[in-house]
């Protein structure tokens, strides 16, 4: 094992450090820190690496709170040994040196912080069951299971996964807003456990095969949304994303809105608001069950029309209309690549991107940017404490616009 010098960190829940010339991504570290490092994998290029002891701590280090945190154990927390406001700012490290690099981009802003900013917060988990029917978490970069009694950053309210014993490959634990709990499995529930599931199936609502759905609240709208349909994991976050995207949007009666990626009609149902009557917000949405799930959430609402397709296609294919004057877009991981051009040809006022990873936005960001749209407004969040993991919402008008 070797010791090296830790330097800043880099996208991906990593520092980096350089061992004989070449770039090693530590795990575990923080920016400033001389640790031990055990190599975990070697490519040509660089190294990945665990910090296995701390020779010099940088300020912001603290005990974990998790036992099962640390080099070879659960990799489902990429932060557990750093104060959650230290966290928060290695994130704005992280966005702002994605921006900058990718897309020329100087942002100075800083990650917001939403509570609860540390533990007890993520409504759905999905864990893995090993071969002796145990369920647990993987490790970092791996398939391997690690069994745990107990997830610190699952929200208290979950159904009961951990202690039982599963015949399937994965349980996922839901708890709503309103309080809703739900168990979806991917197959049966083992024989030893079926009676004391069956009591779990009156009052939780146990499914199998991804059956089932809780009712979701954000301010005075509810949401139904499938067992196993996207939603997000922070009990904060729909609501903080919300005044977020209707604040960058400045939707108007009477306008046209896209909503593209739009799930189960979260950010559409709101717009729709603005809107009013008078207005038009097209929802568009490719997966089945968010497309099943949106019809029942907004039927009420004249002034909404669900485009069940892609967006790429949807967009290649002229179903979006002519023009539109906003447009929303939560693109997956990947981001909106393949969109860009589309969304710029209907010429709206001011575009709203939610993104879940900053180097995929500053890509796009780059990209809209060459087409005639400037970056007037970026928000960033902390919506997955103890992990590398940040939600933005950017705001673009076209360039010389005197909408900013």
């Amino acid at each position: 094992m070797t010791i090296v010098e830790v330097g800043p960190v880099a996208h991906g829940g990593h520092c980096v450090a350089r061992l004989d010339g070449q770039v090693v991504f530590v795990r575990h570290a923080l920016p400033g820190e001389r640790v031990r490092i055990e190599i975990t994998e070697r490519t040509k290029s660089f190294l990945r690496a665990d910090a296995v002891e701390v020779i010099e701590a940088a300020p912001g280090r603290v005990e974990p709170p998790c036992p099962w945190s640390g080099p070879g154990r659960c990799g489902g927390c990429d932060f557990q040994h750093v104060d959650p406001a230290v966290q928060r700012g290695l994130l704005g490290d992280v966005v702002r040196e994605q921006l900058r690099r990718l897309a020329g981009i100087t942002w100075d802003g800083e990650v917001e912080a939403v509570q609860p900013d540390a533990l007890d917060w993520r409504t759905r988990v999905h864990f893995a069951v090993d071969a002796d029917g145990r369920p647990g978490l993987r490790k970092h970069r791996s398939h391997e299971i690690v069994p745990v009694d107990r997830c610190l950053i699952a929200h208290p309210d979950l159904p009961q996964v951990l202690g039982r014993t599963w015949d399937d490959d994965t349980v996922e634990a839901i708890v709503s807003s309103t309080g809703d709990r739900l168990l979806v499995t991917d197959a049966s529930i083992s024989d030893e456990v079926e009676a004391e599931v069956d009591g779990v199936v009156a009052t939780d609502g146990t499914v199998r095969g991804g059956r089932g759905a809780v009712t979701e609240q954000v301010k005075d709208a509810r949401f139904r949304v499938s067992g196993s349909g996207f939603w997000q994991v922070h009990p904060q976050a729909a609501s903080t994303l919300v005044d977020a995207v209707l604040a960058g949007a400045e939707a108007r009666p009477g306008d046209t809105v896209l909503d593209l990626y739009a799930g189960v009609g979260l950010f559409t149902t709101f717009l729709a608001n603005e809107v009013g009557e008078s207005g038009t917000v097209l929802s568009v949405e490719s997966d089945p069950g968010g497309s099943r799930d949106a019809r029942r959430n907004l039927h009420d609402f004249p002034q909404v029309t669900l485009v069940a397709e892609t967006v790429e296609r949807a967009l290649r294919q002229g179903a979006l209309g002519e023009n539109a004057d906003v447009i929303v877009l939560d693109p997956p991981r990947t981001g909106a690549k393949k969109a860009v051009q589309g969304i710029v040809d209907l010429a709206p006022r001011r575009i709203v991107y939610v993104a879940c990873d900053p180097a995929a936005l500053a890509r796009d960001l780059a990209s809209f940017a060459a087409r005639g749209y400037d970056l007037v407004g970026l928000r960033a969040f902390a919506l997955f404490p103890m992990t590398h993991h940040v939600e933005c919402v950017a705001v673009l008008t076209k360039s010389g616009s005197d909408l900013r």
